[in-house]
Order: structure tokens, then sequence, then C-alpha cells
């Protein structure tokens, strides 16, 4: 059964950190792009940023400088540091598991964050 299950999200004023991970149990996790997007109320679900199984990194072009994917094989989890948080970084934060073939899409509940002071 594939599980993947975020936590870290919380309430940060404006300026401040936090560190999102995500760990997905249940699937060959070294062989899967992994990556983090984010909901905001009344917004469709965006990218955020992806790390695939050949070692790529993307960003959306709004948290470069500031958000840090990272992902730790060994220990089936992926990481967001999101640093200098905005008011337009709030929302429901989602991890992603995805491989074309075998073909599997994956995701977690997601995670809660707010940017506010």
């Amino acid at each position: 059964q594939v599980q993947v299950v975020e936590s870290g999200g919380g309430l940060v004023q404006p300026g401040g950190s936090l560190r999102l991970s995500c760990v997905a149990s249940g699937i060959d996790f070294s062989t899967y792009a992994m990556a983090w997007y984010r909901q905001a109320p009344g917004k469709q679900r965006e990218l955020v940023a992806v790390f695939t199984n050949a070692n790529v990194i993307n960003y959306q072009e709004n948290v470069k400088g500031r958000f840090t994917i990272s992902r730790d094989d060994a220990k089936n989890t992926l990481f967001l540091q999101m640093n200098s948080l905005k008011p337009e970084d709030t929302g429901v934060y989602y991890c992603n598991a995805y491989r074309g073939y075998p073909p599997g899409d994956y995701w977690g509940q997601g995670t809660q964050v707010t940017v506010s002071s």
C-alpha cells in the first residue's frame, strides 16, 4: 500500500521560514520524480518545485532563491526548505510522487502553510 504523508506546515510571519517533509512508503522512491505543489484559496493547484530521479531540479519562478527542494532516497523523504516567506506563499502544500513507466502517480493529503502577521 502506497502512502504519501506531508508534515511541517504551520503559521509563520512574513520573512520567516518553514521546512516541509514528505515521506513516501510503498514505492521504489529512487525511481520517482518528487515534487511539491501548492493550492491557494480559490486558485488552481500549481507546481512549486520538482526533483527528478535524474537529479534535475526546477522551481516556479516566484520561489527561486527562497525555496530549496531536496530528497533523501535512503529515507524515502522529500524536503522543501522555505525561507523569506511571503503572504502569497500561503496555501496547502502537496507532495507528489510521479513515474512515467511503470506508471505511478501518488499524492499526499497536504499540509497547510499560512504566512501572516
